[in-house]
């Protein structure tokens, strides 16, 4: 089991010099993992302060050396997989190959994909993913890409340099309650992100992953647990990862309470 630190950047926790701070105490004190939250906008009830989640991992990158960061999650479907693909090769090769990517379709609870004209319908989204993905991963193999699809187009292109990760950097997926195409699309990567699920629906979950990948070796399993949780119903069913959650209206010094009482 490894233990990591999941905060937003929200608030408070807005500025990129506290989360560098936060995430070097967490490197000192025997932390695993730093992940940030990746939205733009808030609901009205929440801080309007939000930082830019890429830049705010470079932050974090240059101020650690050992834990692994990364966003969690990044809805691709905001991004042009071009300027994803150049700025997540930018934070492996500064993070010396420590970053895992957390990608998902994001949602529009609050207005966040409406108000900027962004698709909201998940089917819609989850095409948009899927395609995102598969010219991501093409352009970080550093060979000519020739994409032409029904909603991006690389013709023809190469991106250079590659990541420092090889074969790739880690991907996780997002996956909410018991949807299954975004489980079956985590099967395919590296690790998956189940978002508000209990214990029984991680299980299904993962039932699903070890069907489609033929077990669960090698495949992490990341559970966001606010501090105080129990984890162990979780880990008894396959979590990999405890991701220790803190909200927009939580303080930097909440947060530095328990990065320095270390994890477990």
């Amino acid at each position: 089991m490894k233990h990591a630190i999941h905060i937003p950047t929200v608030g408070e926790f807005a500025d990129p010099r506290a989360l560098a701070d936060l995430a070097a105490a967490a490197d000192e004190h025997g932390w695993d993992g730093f992940f940030l939250w990746d939205h733009l906008l808030r609901p009205e009830t929440e801080p309007p302060e939000v930082a830019d989640t890429l830049t705010a991992l470079a932050a974090v990158a240059s101020a650690t050396s050992r834990i692994r960061l990364g966003p969690m999650v990044t809805p691709l479907p905001r991004y042009s997989p071009p300027s994803l693909a150049r700025a997540t090769v930018t934070l492996d090769q500064l993070s010396a190959g420590r970053l895992t990517l957390g990608l998902g379709l994001g949602h529009d609870r609050w207005g966040e994909l409406r108000s900027f004209g962004e698709p909201t319908d998940p089917r819609e989204r989850g095409d948009l993913l899927d395609e995102g993905v598969d010219l991501l991963l093409a352009l970080w193999s550093g060979a000519e890409v020739r994409h032409r699809g029904p909603h991006y187009v690389a013709d023809p292109v190469r991106f250079l340099p590659v990541p420092e990760q090889r074969p790739r950097i880690p991907l996780w997926f997002a996956a909410r309650g018991d949807a299954r195409r975004p489980v079956r699309r985590a099967a395919r990567s590296e690790g998956l992100f189940p978002v508000d699920v209990d214990p029984a629906q991680l299980a299904r979950l993962l039932d699903i992953v070890a069907a489609e990948r033929d077990g669960l070796a090698g495949f992490d399993v990341a559970v966001s647990i606010p501090p105080g949780g129990d984890p162990g119903p979780y880990l008894a069913r396959g979590a990999t990862w405890v991701l220790w959650a803190f909200e927009p209206h939580d303080s930097v010094s909440d947060v530095r309470a328990l990065v320095e009482a270390g994890p477990g």
